[in-house]
C-alpha cells in the first residue's frame, strides 16, 4: 500500500533519515572478540547469542532505513522532474529551478565557475573601474604636460604672445584627451544584472517553497 505525503514532509523525513542511518551505523556492533573460556564478548559484554541477535537486528534496521531513504529520494526526484512552476523569467520544472538556483549561488557541480551572471557583473565592474582610473591618470598627465607647455610659451617674448600660441596648447589637450569607450553603458548593465539576480533568486526560493508545501508524492 502506497503512502501519500507532501514534499515538505518527505524532505524533512529524508533529512532525519540521514541522521538516523549514520547514528545507527556509528552505534552498531557487528564484530567483537571473545575468549574461548568466556561467554561474554569483549566490547559489548553480552553473550555471544545476544551479540549475534543485536548484530543482525542492527543490520536489518539499517537496511530498512536505507530502503526508506531510497524510496523517498526517488519519489522526490521524480516529482521534481515533473512538477512545474512559472516565474517572471520563464517556466521551470522544480528540478530545473533548483539547478538554476544552485548554479547562481555557486553550489552546483562547478561551484562559482558556473555563476556566469555574477562573474559577468564582476568583470564589468572591475574593467569599468580600471578604465576610469586609467583615463583619469592619462588626463592628469596630459594636463601636466599642457601646463608645462603654457609656462614655456608664456615665458617667451611679447611678440609670440600676440599670435595667441596658447591656442595650440588647447588644441593639443583636446586632441589627446582620453575618453571612456562604453557602448553598453556598463554601469547600467551592472545594476541590471544585480537586480535581476536578486529578483530571480528570491522568486525561485518562493516558488519552490510554495510548490513543496502543496505537492504530494507517493511512497510505495
Amino acid at each position: 500500500m502506497s503512502e501519500r505525503m507532501l514534499v515538505t514532509q518527505a524532505l524533512d523525513e529524508r533529512d532525519l533519515l540521514v541522521k538516523k542511518i549514520n547514528d545507527k551505523i556509528e552505534k552498531a556492533g557487528f564484530v567483537d572478540t571473545v575468549r574461548v573460556n568466556e561467554e561474554k564478548v569483549y566490547e559489548k559484554r553480552i553473550s555471544r547469542e545476544d551479540f549475534a541477535k543485536k548484530a543482525n537486528a542492527s543490520w536489518q534496521q539499517i537496511q530498512d532505513l536505507i530502503s526508506r531513504f531510497q524510496k523517498i529520494d526517488a519519489a522526490l526526484v521524480a516529482s521534481n522532474a515533473s512538477t512545474k512552476i512559472s516565474t517572471s523569467y520563464g517556466d521551470f520544472t522544480i528540478a530545473g529551478a533548483i539547478s538554476l538556483r544552485g548554479r547562481m549561488r555557486g553550489t552546483g557541480s562547478y561551484e562559482d565557475e558556473a555563476d556566469f551572471e555574477e562573474r559577468l557583473r564582476q568583470k564589468l565592474k572591475t574593467e569599468y573601474e580600471a578604465r576610469i582610473q586609467q583615463s583619469e591618470l592619462k588626463n592628469r598627465q596630459l594636463q601636466a604636460t599642457a601646463e608645462n607647455m603654457r609656462m614655456s610659451i608664456l615665458g617667451k617674448d611679447a611678440k609670440g604672445k600676440e599670435d595667441k600660441p596658447l591656442e595650440v596648447v588647447e588644441a593639443y589637450v583636446k586632441e589627446n584627451t582620453t575618453e571612456l569607450v562604453d557602448p553598453l553603458d556598463v554601469q547600467k548593465k551592472i545594476v541590471e544584472l544585480k537586480e535581476k539576480r536578486m529578483a530571480i533568486l528570491t522568486e525561485l526560493d518562493t516558488q519552490i517553497k510554495v510548490s513543496n508545501a502543496t505537492t504530494f508524492i507517493e511512497i510505495d
